[in-house]
């Protein structure tokens, strides 16, 4: 068994017997009546577990918070705006008690400060291990290693992006041949080195070995227009190869590829099969993957709820209606962000309307609404394509 799928135990098995039940189930997209009865259950611990521990939250929940009865009662809960930890760091321990934290943001502008704890880290990548073995993705040290291309951040000292933090952890799936950088630390900062991804893209095909992208899609397509330009033929990478993108186009909105063009022109231009591209929807704020199923549709896991509010009346919307995405789940112990309201627009949709088979919901994300000055890694890294397209 690989290592991140390794039990994790709660701070308090008492006070947090549910939510240990609920982190604890191996299948990511199980449903039914016991799972919904068990996240209700979990929901109202973690509630009791950070009202308790954090100032900030137990007077929002004295004002604003409900015991669950139900699933159907997730929309009462009260809860914290991303943009929240922008501006203020609140904690539901003892600051000794934090392992690492993470910051959602490039080197300037707001920051979301999220300090984890050993379970919170954990269990937020076991449930990544889960998802990624649900669909075949992990393999052991015996089998081939993979040649890794991070679109993100080259590692430096007091790093402490949580996309660079999580593509990291992602290379322990299969074992390395080699990672190269599409950011290369300079030594004052980062830049974008579109020469060193192509280079790095004709050696993996030459040597054969499985590859994996991981990180922004804006610096892979921007690899693939360097190639273009450059007059250089398709590769074709090993077909066991993987794309799985995060982090988003944020603040590149004029550049940006839509999925189905940007997925071809990957299988057209590196050969990888489009079964094998996927993207991934999270943020610092909320540590629960939602990655694209075959169909390219980013399902919710069974560790998390998804609710869309409107951008007015901050109502709940019916499937369908496109709204901000109140992203649910206990699975956080450190920082009261088990119920986070994110700034962008999404539409969430029934199961059946996908057809891969998975019976939760998924969603769409339609953009990034909110102030300019609330920049995130990507858009740091966005800014870093257009200081390229300068020169």
């Amino acid at each position: 068994m690989n290592k991140y799928l390794q039990p994790v135990s709660v701070p308090d098995p008492e006070a947090l017997a549910h939510v240990q039940q609920l982190a604890d189930l191996a299948e990511p997209y199980r449903v039914g009546d016991d799972v919904d009865a068990l996240f209700t259950a979990a929901m109202n611990e973690i509630n009791a577990w950070h009202a308790e521990r954090s100032p900030y939250f137990g007077r929002l929940w004295a004002a604003e918070g409900h015991t669950l009865e139900s699933v159907e009662d997730l929309h009462r809960l009260p809860f914290v705006h991303a943009n929240f930890f922008k501006l203020h760091e609140v904690l539901s321990l003892p600051r000794e008690d934090t392992l690492l934290t993470l910051t959602s943001s490039g080197t300037t502008g707001q920051k979301s400060q999220m300090a984890f704890d050993d379970f919170t880290l954990r269990n937020g990548q076991r449930m990544v291990a889960r998802v990624f073995d649900h669909y075949g993705w992990i393999t052991s040290e015996d089998d081939e290693p993979v040649n890794y291309l991070l679109s993100n951040y080259q590692p430096r000292p007091g790093l402490n992006l949580g996309t660079s933090f999580t593509d990291e952890y992602l290379c322990h799936f299969a074992p390395v041949r080699s990672v190269e950088y599409a950011l290369k630390h300079t030594g004052s900062g980062h830049e974008f080195d579109p020469f060193g991804c192509v280079r790095a893209l004709i050696r993996f095909a030459e040597e054969g070995a499985p590859v994996r992208i991981l990180g922004f899609p804006a610096f892979l397509s921007f690899t693939l227009d360097r190639m273009r330009e450059l007059g250089l033929p398709p590769i074709q990478l090993n077909p066991e190869s993987l794309v799985a993108f995060g982090g988003g186009w944020k603040g590149e909105a004029d550049k940006q590829v839509a999925k189905p063009e940007l997925y071809r022109r990957i299988h057209e231009q590196l050969g990888i099969p489009d079964e094998r591209i996927r993207d991934g929807y999270g943020a610092v704020e909320h540590s629960v993957l939602h990655m694209e199923c075959p169909n390219h549709r980013l399902h919710v896991p069974v560790w998390a709820r998804l609710l869309v509010r409107d951008v007015r009346t901050l109502q709940p919307l019916p499937y369908g209606e496109s709204g901000y995405p109140q992203f649910i789940s206990p699975y956080i112990t450190s920082v009261p962000a088990q119920s986070v309201l994110m700034g962008d627009l999404v539409t969430q949709h029934a199961p059946e309307e996908c057809g891969c088979g998975l019976a939760t919901p998924w969603f769409e994300v339609l953009g990034r609404a909110g102030l300019s000055r609330n920049r995130s890694c990507a858009v740091a890294a966005a800014e870093l394509l257009k200081t390229e397209g300068k020169k």
